[in-house]
């Protein structure tokens, strides 16, 4: 059964359709039959309907109460008889009222298939292959407070369109993808991260939802808005894309930004292990048995201003250089001159390279890591759990890239710095660097014993830092702005898209070029220029 509670069919054959990105939208594999994006929404809605309309029915033939704690405001539902004392949450007092909203009640369900004492073994299990942290101990001690719980999840699955680009700057780009079957946790108090550790579930039992699977269980009852519901999912399809974002772009910065508004989202229950107890927070996933703890200890990253990086970088460099020179055999007063020009020259090159990311200023962000069991899901094999080998990943269909190409949002390949690019790069910075060179042979025939490197002492002067920060600032960010572009067919096939540029020469621009050839003082410093150039190049090829 599994996941055909949320997929789309088709409305020829009625078979399911299957989401095509290219094209942006649902296509029949049998019959070619295509539904778009609000019919497709619009047929999941009648299907919720009539599940609700189901659950309403039956849910007169069990009596529920409702826990909320006077602390943390979790809800828990569970049944009439059952005495509650303690919020398993954060520990404070539970107080019962009726539970006469059956419409906060799910419409799909993942039944339990480990028990307690098994999710128990499985926790200490994992505190064994971990003796050495701190968490390991203190989960063990709160091993009795481990408590099932039926959590309110929403299943989303759907197309979404994200906006991406490099934290320090550049053009962004478009990307649209489509989330298959993921989780998202409607619970305002547990810790999205820890949940997140322990999936993904396996959609094969998905089972509808009956007040059935309610009797003896206790199940936390949602209690995040709905915008707060739409900016995890948003966050959680960012975070899944981050690693595709970050290989196109070649950059771990990258600013994820999606938009799922047209996602089909359904309300469902899934079964969960949990622990917490202060800062101890640990959970099981009731249905694969993998573990989830979350670190004791905040971990801190800072991030530094961008005139810092050129200092710290300037530093580094200088040290190195200076222990170089002196490992060499340089006297420490010619050493301490030659590292302070080094310096100087590279202090230039790093402010330059790192004046695009202005907007970066000093801050500190912090989160606890998340510890995860290894290896696959538990299964039931003649009442005993026996553990795949093969570990289940959470599944990620990777996004397509979309750019606009004259007037038509079309889908594409980007490829930045590849190795003809790289190579052209090469090229042209060694010959703005050695230019005087290469014409000095030309005029001498090539005679390398005759040529004079120190005709050209004042270009090298000028080119050395010169062209470290047009590699460095100006050609990388014109790999990053322009990159190249394959266009992506629906036979799966890829074409170089070449944009037409039509090279136009304004009259102001001729005007302005002919003022600084001909019109002094202008005039004057530029011929004074070209003059000194060619004075270089003469006395590169045949010396002083």
């Amino acid at each position: 059964m599994g996941a055909n509670f949320a997929d789309v069919h088709c409305p020829s054959c009625g078979a399911p359709a299957r989401y095509d990105i290219v094209s942006q939208q649902y296509l029949c594999q049998f019959c070619g039959g295509r539904v778009g994006i609000k019919e497709a929404i619009a047929q999941k809605q009648g299907f919720r309907e009539f599940r609700q309309q189901k659950i309403r029915e039956s849910a007169g033939q069990y009596h529920l109460m409702r826990g909320t704690c006077t602390g943390c405001g979790a809800e828990i539902v569970f049944p009439e008889g059952e005495a509650m004392s303690n919020c398993a949450f954060c520990g404070r007092t539970l107080v019962r009222k009726d539970y006469i909203a059956s419409r906060e009640l799910p419409e799909l369900i993942i039944p339990f298939r480990i028990t307690e004492e098994e999710a128990k073994s499985r926790v200490a299990d994992w505190c064994d292959q971990h003796p050495g942290k701190s968490e390991a101990q203190h989960v063990r001690e709160h091993l009795d407070g481990l408590k099932g719980f039926y959590l309110p999840y929403e299943l989303v699955r759907g197309p979404v369109t994200s906006k991406v680009c490099r934290m320090d700057g550049g053009k962004p780009y478009t990307c649209s993808g489509y989330v298959d079957n993921v989780f998202v946790s409607c619970s305002k108090q547990l810790d999205n991260r820890l949940l997140d550790g322990m999936e993904p579930f396996e959609l094969d039992e998905l089972q509808a939802f009956d007040f059935a699977y309610a009797a003896g269980q206790r199940i936390k009852a949602a209690d995040v808005e709905e915008n707060a519901l739409i900016a995890r999912v948003n966050t959680e399809v960012s975070e899944d894309y981050a690693p595709t974002v970050r290989k196109t772009l070649e950059t771990k910065a990258v600013d994820v930004t999606t938009h799922s508004e047209s996602v089909l989202r359904m309300p469902v229950l899934l079964p969960v292990y949990y622990i917490c107890d202060g800062e101890t927070m640990a959970a099981v996933n009731g249905q694969t048995g993998k573990v989830s703890v979350r670190a004791e200890k905040v971990s801190h990253y800072y991030f530094i201003p961008w005139w810092m990086k050129a200092i710290i970088s300037t530093l580094l460099i200088s040290g190195i250089s200076y222990g170089a020179f002196r490992f060499f055999g340089m006297n420490p007063g010619e050493s301490i001159y030659l590292t302070g020009m080094l310096g100087l020259i590279w202090i230039i090159i790093t402010l330059c390279a790192y004046s695009d990311t202005v907007h970066n200023g000093f801050r500190v962000e912090s989160e606890r890591k998340i510890y995860s069991s290894r290896g696959g899901p538990f299964r039931r094999v003649d009442s005993q759990l026996i553990q795949d080998r093969q570990e289940r990943k959470k599944p990620v269909t990777p996004p397509v890239f979309f750019e606009n190409i004259e007037g038509r949002m079309l889908p594409v390949m980007l490829r930045f710095t590849s190795p003809l690019r790289i190579a052209q790069t090469a090229a042209i910075s060694l010959t703005a660097l050695f230019l005087p060179v290469i014409l000095a042979l030309f005029i001498n025939g090539f005679d390398f014993q005759r040529l004079e490197l120190g005709g050209s002492a004042v270009w090298f002067c000028i080119a050395v830092p010169v062209v470290p920060i047009y590699i460095l600032k100006f050609a990388r960010i014109d790999l990053y702005e322009h990159p190249w572009i394959y266009l992506l067919n629906p036979d799966g096939t890829k074409k170089r898209y070449r944009k037409k540029r039509d090279i136009k020469i304004s009259r102001d621009t001729v005007m302005t070029l002919l003022g600084f050839t001909f019109i002094p003082p202008g005039c004057l410093a530029v011929w004074f220029g070209i003059l000194s150039f060619i004075v270089m190049v003469y006395l590169t090829a045949f010396g002083f």
